[in-house]
């Protein structure tokens, strides 16, 4: 895709306009924009492992309360829940799905935002979709278009306003929830202006609650959210034009005052961000911020045969503010393990493997990783943020120290998944879930729906004939 579609003209004959005129203005011309296959495919692999994660959560008690709270609504709209196939209104069902997606922290990341790109996008998406009969090259389109607001605004201001304390996938996302969205329902620029504002008035989420079911949560109220927006604006209610770059606007608030021009003038110029960034697809099930040092340690374990029990103690040095979301160091249950570099690396030590059941109450109460939690340190380099880099010295009671630099996690856009890696990820998933389903046969479709009907891939998951070729063989 070249860079000659005139937003970079504009925008710098424009740079009087809002920041929410300008983003609208890119994103009322975005839906008809001709796009590559491998740009699709890489919204549709997008779909597909937020959706599998999802279904992998449906034990969960996150998902399971929320799906309570929802069930005196459910038959009130043509929105499918994922972890059942109720049929919701889009809102409730970008909500319940954005918590499902969210909960076991193993979707995909998008390194600049320091988030959760696809939790904040698909489920608000995919609930829209279904209501308007969207096809996969709508969708894509859509995620596309979401991603590109996102990663650009991402590159300005997020590194600070993660530092702050708010969680990006849903007080930054929602930003980019908004603008997809908007595309997939073809709103004008107004209309879009005003989804904007009606964004920056529900942008919220603060990493305090990671390590609870309360930061699945904030995943899931940026969906609703951003489905709340673009219906409200859709029908139209109106908010300020300069909800983000006002005197008291977005920026001001939550950032620092950053000048988003650049960013905007760079809005669809190529190479877009999805193709610039790419998608971070998790290998293990929990923070990001350890897949680095899982990586390392479990190579060491390997090669060198290693023993929880042979190892004195183990350093961990990240890249600067690499620790950040990291906030537990004596974690006591399964969720706050998911954010605690000490308990990845003595769960990896004592296992050889980090898992779903990695993450179990008990598992991280083991008396074995409880006394060794203290022999895990970890530190931050001074210097750039990114790119990111995690180093280990590991000391051996018998006096040896073994050393690794991870630059780059297994399944980060510079080293991905392959479709068959990926695919063997959603078989786990689905198995975890307890669900009929052929991944192979599911990832095919979702592979090849560029012209299939949302609705016609997600409702026959969840019908009672078994025959349907989404279903397993049986």
């Amino acid at each position: 895709m070249g860079g000659g579609h005139g937003w970079g003209e504009m925008n710098r004959d424009s740079r009087r306009l809002s920041a929410s005129t300008r983003i609208a203005s890119f994103a009322a011309r975005f839906r008809d924009v001709p796009l590559s296959a491998g740009q699709r495919h890489l919204a549709f692999r997008a779909f597909l492992d937020t959706f599998a994660v999802a279904i992998a959560s449906r034990d969960e008690a996150a998902p399971g309360i929320a799906g309570q709270y929802l069930a005196r609504n459910a038959g009130c709209g043509k929105a499918s829940a994922w972890t059942d196939g109720a049929a919701l209104a889009p809102e409730s069902a970008a909500w319940l799905n954005g918590i499902a997606a969210h909960v076991l922290d193993y979707d995909d990341v998008m390194m600049p935002m320091r988030g959760h790109v696809s939790a904040a996008m698909v489920p608000a998406l995919i609930a829209l979709s279904q209501v308007t009969d969207a096809t996969g090259k709508l969708f894509s389109s859509a995620y596309i278009a979401g991603f590109e607001v996102m990663a650009r605004i991402s590159r300005v201001m997020a590194i600070e306003h993660y530092t702050k304390g708010w969680h990006s996938t849903s007080a930054l996302g929602i930003l980019g929830a908004v603008a997809a969205c908007s595309v997939l329902l073809g709103l004008d620029e107004r209309q879009i202006t005003n989804a904007l504002g009606l964004a920056v008035a529900q942008a919220s989420g603060g990493r305090e609650n990671f390590g609870t079911m309360a930061k699945s949560f904030q995943a899931g109220q940026c969906g609703a959210a951003a489905v709340r927006a673009v219906l409200l604006a859709q029908s139209g209610f109106d908010a300020s034009e300069n909800a983000i770059d006002g005197k008291y606007g977005y920026l001001a608030l939550y950032g620092n005052n950053e000048d988003l021009s650049p960013a905007l003038d760079a809005l669809g110029t190529s190479p877009l961000e999805i193709d610039a960034i790419g998608i971070d697809v998790k290998k293990y099930p929990c923070c990001y911020g350890v897949h680095r040092a899982l990586d390392g340690i479990l190579r060491l374990r390997e090669q060198h045969g290693l023993s929880l029990g042979a190892v004195g103690s183990v350093e961990v040095t990240t890249s600067a503010r690499g620790l950040e979301a990291l906030i537990h160091s004596r974690p006591t249950t399964g969720l706050a393990g998911k954010f605690s570099m000490e308990y990845a690396v003595a769960a990896a030590l004592l296992d050889g493997y980090v898992g779903f059941e990695s993450f179990a109450d008990a598992m991280v109460m083991r008396p074995q990783i409880q006394a060794f939690l203290p022999s895990v340190k970890k530190s931050e380099s001074t210097g750039a943020a990114l790119p990111r880099w995690t180093e280990i010295k590991v000391r051996l009671k018998n006096g040896s120290t073994l050393g690794a630099r991870v630059a780059q996690a297994r399944g980060d856009a510079g080293d991905p998944l392959s479709d068959e890696e990926l695919v063997r990820k959603v078989e786990d998933c689905f198995s975890r879930g307890r669900c009929g389903w052929s991944a192979g046969r599911f990832a095919e479709r979702v592979f090849g729906m560029t012209d299939t009907r949302i609705d016609d891939l997600i409702r026959p998951l969840y019908a009672a004939d078994t025959s349907h070729p989404i279903h397993a063989a049986t």
